[in-house]
């Protein structure tokens, strides 16, 4: 690669088998509550605006906790790093699980959207070093059987959450959503405690490491994550994108972000280095996994509109079509082992973006208004299109670098595409719009209209309008996809240059 890198301290031995089973347990429960918490929270939103009223502001709720776990993601790498994966996950995990009990008391809306922020934060950590710890406990060869579990546990939170949340909603009361985390958390806790053990680093390595904790970076990290990512997900919601906010908030973001680059340049040990940029494994894998948050925006936001609206299918079945591609993601993730370790990391993943490109670039050719059969046989091959894509680069990136750079090296991966997905959400959203405007001359947006399309009260040409505006997202996600592919293939080197076990 023709770069210097910084020495690498002493790894931690891996953990013992006997104790590794138990760690992993640990690692499933841990992930388990950022991903169900993405998926039973939306189910209860009636019940939670009829208690605690605050319609106007309820979104919040899910972009409050986004943005907390997005901009926290490299703050926490740096921090496992530094101090260890174990302070941090505990930490992580006690945040979650107060969260999650003040957002269960809470009295008001604003009280709640606080707290789910308190959860957010909590978040970061859970996602981030749990990522961390899959590649420190198994070797390069074995890592595909943890992620293949960790993609099962978001799989079957996928399928089960809004259920869960619904009879929770229905039978219990809204609260328990958020107070049913704590005895999944307290077991995920007692496990990461009696049976997470790190061996200590180098002798004065960890006071002076702690003595160059880069907190003023990880403040303006923060600050210029949430006021840009704020711009982004209420532009075009709350005000329009040319409007006094938005355009404050803007200009606020990249004041912050020059501030950022300012302060990482001059810390001894920042919290964003420059080699996550400088090396092109790092910078095309951060780029190829933001251009898959961008493209996940297109199915798991449009497509339940799209089945609903146009297919005419209820709330279950169109959540089915989506789920579909929970089934056959992990399972191709599982598989994708066989593929990488004949033609590497890099190819194997230009073949699973390469056909989902071709995947998504066909669902504008579906007829209108179509069979059910049909998106969701397009959804499950998307699923195992990317399974190829995602999991080769997580598990190659992380093999390119030693144990004390991998929490930053895998928090720039998830980092970039949570961000991927915020941009998505935004920028096709007002593609969309868009349509649906240039369609219907001028009236209306996405969501007035699917309202008025759920109530029977819209004509048969606003179906014709939102079957259009979905086919112009996935044409979007589509080039997403092929962007991708082309960073791949022009910055990516062909051989990831993997470390050996020795210095992992």
């Amino acid at each position: 690669m023709g770069e210097t890198r910084p020495a690498i301290p002493q790894a931690p031995e891996r953990t013992a088998p006997h104790r590794r089973g138990a760690v992993v347990a640990a690692l499933m429960l841990s992930m388990a509550l950022p991903a169900l918490d993405s998926t039973v929270v939306s189910t209860a939103v009636p019940q939670i605006v009829g208690d605690l009223g605050g319609f106007s502001v309820f979104s919040w709720l899910f972009s409050g906790y986004l943005l907390a776990v997005t901009v926290t993601l490299p703050v926490y790498g740096k921090l496992s790093d530094t101090f260890g994966r174990k302070p941090v996950l505990v930490a992580g995990a006690a945040l979650f699980l107060l969260g999650s009990l003040l957002c269960g008391l809470a009295w008001n809306m604003g009280a709640l959207i606080a707290f789910r922020v308190v959860q957010g934060l909590g978040g970061g950590a859970l996602q981030g070093t749990v990522q961390t710890l899959a590649a420190d406990l198994y070797p390069l060869e074995e890592r595909p059987k943890i992620q293949s579990k960790l993609s099962t546990v978001w799989a079957v939170s996928a399928v089960a959450g809004p259920g869960l949340g619904g009879l929770l909603a229905a039978y219990a009361d809204w609260r328990w959503i958020f107070l049913v985390n704590l005895p999944i958390g307290a077991v995920a806790l007692w496990l990461i405690v009696r049976h997470l053990h790190e061996p200590q680093r180098e002798s004065g390595t960890t006071t002076a490491a702690r003595a160059r904790v880069d907190w003023a970076g990880a403040l303006a990290v923060f600050a210029c994550g949430g006021v840009l990512l704020t711009a982004l997900v209420q532009g075009g919601v709350a005000w329009p994108w040319l409007s006094g906010p938005s355009l404050a908030l803007f200009g606020t973001g990249l004041a912050l972000a020059a501030a950022v680059v300012v302060i990482e340049h001059r810390a001894a040990e920042p919290i964003i280095p420059g080699w996550v940029w400088r090396r092109r494994t790092i910078a095309a894998v951060n780029l190829a996994l933001g251009a898959l948050g961008l493209l996940m925006v297109a199915p798991t936001v449009f497509l339940p509109t799209y089945a609903q609206s146009v297919l005419g299918l209820g709330p279950v079945a169109a959540g089915f079509v989506l789920s579909v591609w929970t089934l056959s993601w992990p399972l191709s993730a599982a598989l994708s082992q066989h593929v990488y370790r004949r033609i590497g990391f890099r190819d194997t993943a230009l073949l699973g973006i390469g056909t989902a490109a071709l995947i998504l670039l066909a669902f504008p050719f579906l007829p209108y208004p179509g069979a059910a059969w049909q998106p969701t046989l397009l959804m499950l091959l998307l699923g195992a299109a990317l399974g190829l894509f995602q999991l080769p680069l997580l598990v190659g990136v992380q093999s390119t670098v030693g144990w004390s750079e991998r929490g930053t090296t895998t928090a720039s991966v998830l980092f970039c595409r949570q961000t991927g997905q915020t941009i998505g959400a935004s920028v096709f959203g007002a593609v969309a719009n868009g349509v649906l405007a240039a369609r219907l001359g001028g009236a209306g947006d996405l969501d007035s209209v699917t309202r008025a399309l759920d109530a029977g009260t819209a004509p048969e040409s606003v179906r014709h309008a939102v079957a259009s505006a979905v086919h112009a997202v996935y044409l979007g996600a589509a080039c997403a996809a092929a962007l991708a592919f082309l960073v791949l293939l022009c910055v990516a080197p062909r051989r990831f240059p993997v470390l050996g076990e020795q210095g992992d």
